[in-house]
């Protein structure tokens, strides 16, 4: 069996591949971006692309790739939510980030203060107004302003690195 690199690099011109390991290496919680679309049905993707951006004013990004089915809804909604996920709902962020038509037809939720929908037992939820959308190369960097916010510290959060689900471990 060969041996795999323990280190790489990439450069402007090489594969992007390379790119995509490095940038796997940022541990990341799993976040599922929700809203309402124009015709009334809900829509959502699974996101890791999540930050806080602003306390004052109460901001986050989320970035969504603009091929994404639900993009073009979210980008549209005047208000979204986003679940953060917690270990248990890794089989709700598959779902999610496939294109898996009845996404929420499996996954218990409800509807959040402003209509978004809220998927039960998350980690946390930030239900957001849309502040701003800007281009991102192939995303959206989508910003909200958080109107709630809710969480349990009971729970532990589901992560991704290095291409794989990964679970805290605590000393």
């Amino acid at each position: 069996m060969a041996d795999q690199p323990t280190s790489g690099e990439y450069r402007t011109g090489h594969d992007p591949r390379t790119l995509r390991d490095a940038l796997g290496c940022f541990a990341t919680g799993v976040t599922v971006v929700t809203c309402v679309s124009e015709d009334g049905t809900p829509a959502g993707l699974t996101v890791n692309s999540f930050t806080s951006l602003s306390l004052d004013p109460p901001l986050l990004l989320v970035c969504l790739a603009k091929y994404a089915a639900s993009a073009g809804s979210l980008t549209a909604a005047s208000h979204f939510a986003v679940n953060v996920l917690q270990t248990h709902q890794q089989p709700a962020s598959i779902r999610f980030s496939t294109r898996d038509e009845d996404r929420f037809g499996t996954t218990p939720w409800s509807c959040g203060e402003a209509g978004a929908p809220i998927l039960k037992d998350s980690l946390g939820v930030f239900e957001c107004r849309r502040h701003a959308v800007h281009d991102g190369g192939d995303h959206h960097i989508l910003i909200g302003e958080v109107v709630k916010a809710s969480f349990d510290a009971s729970l532990d959060p589901l992560l991704y690195f290095r291409g794989r689900y990964r679970r805290l471990h605590f000393d």
